[in-house]
């Protein structure tokens, strides 16, 4: 056989056995596939122990317009913000703020502007008692569910109704109906004046009405130093909770104190 003749089978016998292998491979399942297209947003940086908020996705507005989001605030402070959604009796709101006033205690109210418009008399005593005010959108709906201009109306109409009821449009915003904002979310925020939208680490499910017994006890299982509770009031559990909840801190030397007090100035 001349050595021409030889070349041209070992090719052919080459290519015959690495079309048997990538069909054996195929049966078993396990024959190479593409790589996966890149995600088209930065996973959530996993939470550090730096002197500044921790937890947070894209802390501060990009280059792109999309705010940033904060779910805890530093882990080395003593202290932890307990965020309260307003909305409900009012009633509950007032023996909220008699209950923290007994304790010494400081939060943030992220308001629903339908409800504190329909409550004018609400923000003056949360104010002066020295807690804070927030933007928990217009009427509450679910945000993820709605366009860019009612995504953007829900924001700016409880801003408006923070400015005209409480004099300030409050530092933060919470979207309704998700504990993360979209990117959606969180540029119609940054354009409505709130650079950082709101998270937290510690959700008893309170909104649930499990009982008082259940929301103090989830709360003291997973709050810890630099921790973003997510409560409610309108809900009587909560509101018996709350007593509880502030001994509990307490005893574990954790003050509560407002977001921004517990992640410090803009």
């Amino acid at each position: 056989m001349d050595p021409i003749t030889r070349s041209r089978r070992a090719v052919l016998g080459l290519g015959a056995a690495l079309a048997a292998g990538v069909l054996a491979a195929c049966g078993r399942g396990d024959a190479p596939r593409p790589a996966p297209a890149p995600p088209t947003e930065p996973p959530p940086v996993s939470p550090t122990r730096a002197a500044g908020p921790t937890a947070t996705r894209a802390a501060g507005p990009t280059a792109t317009g999309v705010g940033g989001e904060i779910v805890a605030g530093p882990r080395t402070r003593r202290q932890v913000a307990l965020t309260f959604h307003g909305s409900g009796d009012p009633a509950l709101t007032t023996r909220a703020l008699e209950v923290l006033r007994a304790g010494h205690a400081h939060v943030t109210v992220l308001a629903v502007g339908r409800w504190l418009e329909a409550n004018p008399a609400l923000a003056g005593p949360i104010l002066e008692a020295g807690h804070e005010v927030g933007n928990h959108t217009y009427t509450h709906p679910a945000l993820p569910d709605l366009g860019a201009a009612a995504v953007r109306r829900e924001i700016e109409g409880c801003r408006d109704v923070l400015i005209a009821m409480a004099g300030t449009p409050g530092r933060w915003f919470r979207p309704s109906g998700t504990p993360h904002a979209t990117p959606l979310i969180r540029r119609a925020a940054a354009a409505a004046g709130y650079p950082v939208c709101l998270s937290y680490d510690v959700d008893p499910l309170d909104y649930l009405d499990p009982g008082p017994a259940l929301v103090r006890s989830r709360v003291a299982a997973t709050v810890r130093p630099g921790s973003i509770v997510s409560l409610h009031l309108g809900h009587p559990g909560t509101v018996a909770a709350l007593p509880g909840i502030l001994a509990d801190l307490h005893a574990r030397g954790l003050a509560a104190v407002t977001v921004s007090t517990l992640v410090g100035p803009r």
